[in-house]
């Protein structure tokens, strides 16, 4: 089937990488995988920090103008068979597909759709409105973790919902080979900037201080506008156990992961967290707060460690747990890639994907 996918808050064709970014292609790929032809729809963003009626108001104009325009294309050379919306929510709401599907009658789908009831003041209500409609309207609304679903399903009793694990592609995990190296390596992937990611670098610089008695380094693969802000966090641990490199290819992260022997990140509002997954397919066990998504995507006990949030001492017991027991990080390590190529893969995602559209959509190959 032609489906027009839509990502509001960033297009899968954005310079700036990013998570969204990732399961947006992913999800691409996973459709083709599942027998669909894929269309990025518009490259229209509707992401915006400003709570303002006037705000919104430029973007309804603006979403206006592509409508007109899918309108005409769509009347010239044909509609698609279904819309896709991935990640509608308050900053970032979908403008266009509600009204084009019901427009030409073509099923609207949405997946990771969320609802805040929080977020109900100024334009954001506003916004909210829209995707609350779009959420009722929608043939399905795919939610990748069961705390999304729920706070999506109290707001919105009425909407159809179906499960999609988190997933990633996996193909470039298959065949690495890990350095061996005297000390054992902790690794965190994350863009510094402010907020949730903040957060988590404090609370990470914080744990390690309580573990410093123990041989390990870190390595930190990320950058952004709070660099200087993070390097500082840590200036209080030895500068030689740190590693800093930076922004790097997306291609070259399996690698670095591959050489790591435990992944260390808090996840401060995490809504689940890609990196966990390709930690945990690279082999290595995960250390993180028990938290948002979190726990979707590591399984305490088996691929990893999950603590209370904001326990900065159970989050350092953890690491020294782990540490201090090769065994342990070997066993971790070998469930979570079995765990992530089994059941977190791009095949794996693919059938479902099949299903549900093949349920709720009408739309088997």
């Amino acid at each position: 089937m032609k489906i027009a996918f839509h990502a509001p808050l960033k297009s899968p064709d954005h310079p700036v990488p990013s998570g969204d970014r990732q399961m947006a292609r992913m999800l691409i790929e996973a459709l083709c995988l599942a027998g669909h032809e894929i269309v990025i729809a518009s490259d229209l963003r509707t992401f915006s920090r400003d709570a303002s009626e006037a705000a919104f108001a430029a973007l309804c104009s603006e979403a206006e103008r592509e409508i007109v325009r899918l309108r005409e294309l769509w009347r010239r050379e044909g509609p698609p068979e279904a819309w896709f919306c991935y990640h509608p929510y308050y900053k970032a709401p979908d403008l266009l597909g509600p009204r084009l599907s019901a427009e030409f009658a073509i099923p609207y789908i949405t997946a990771e759709s969320s609802y805040s009831y929080r977020r109900n003041t100024d334009a954001w209500r506003l916004a909210q409105d829209e995707v609350a409609a779009g959420a009722r309207q929608a043939a399905v609304n795919i939610c990748f973790t069961h705390r999304d679903r729920e706070g999506l399903q109290e707001a919105i009793p009425s909407a159809r919902y179906a499960m999609l694990a988190p997933f990633i592609d996996v193909s470039p995990f298959r065949e690495l080979r890990r350095t061996k190296v005297d000390e054992c390596r902790l690794v965190a992937v994350a863009m510094m900037r402010s907020g949730d990611k903040m957060d988590s670098y404090r609370m990470l610089a914080r744990a390690l201080t309580l573990v410093v008695d123990l041989p390990w380094r870190l390595t930190v693969v990320g950058d952004g506008p709070a660099r200087a802000e993070v390097h500082e966090i840590f200036a209080g641990l030895p500068a030689e156990r740190l590693e800093w490199r930076g922004e790097v290819e997306p291609q070259a992260i399996p690698g670095i992961l591959a050489d790591g022997d435990l992944y260390v990140w808090p996840g401060c509002g995490e809504a689940y967290g890609l990196s966990y997954l390709e930690a945990e397919a690279a082999g290595m066990p995960v250390v993180a707060q028990r938290t948002a998504g979190v726990p979707e995507v590591v399984w305490d006990e088996e691929t990893g460690l999950l603590t209370p949030a904001g326990d900065v001492e159970a989050f350092a017991a953890a690491i020294r747990r782990l540490l201090s027991d090769e065994a342990l990080r070997v066993q971790f390590g070998g469930r979570a890639r079995h765990f992530v190529f089994e059941e977190r893969s791009l095949p794996a995602a693919a059938a479902r994907l099949g299903e549900i559209l093949s349920e709720f959509g009408g739309m088997g190959r």
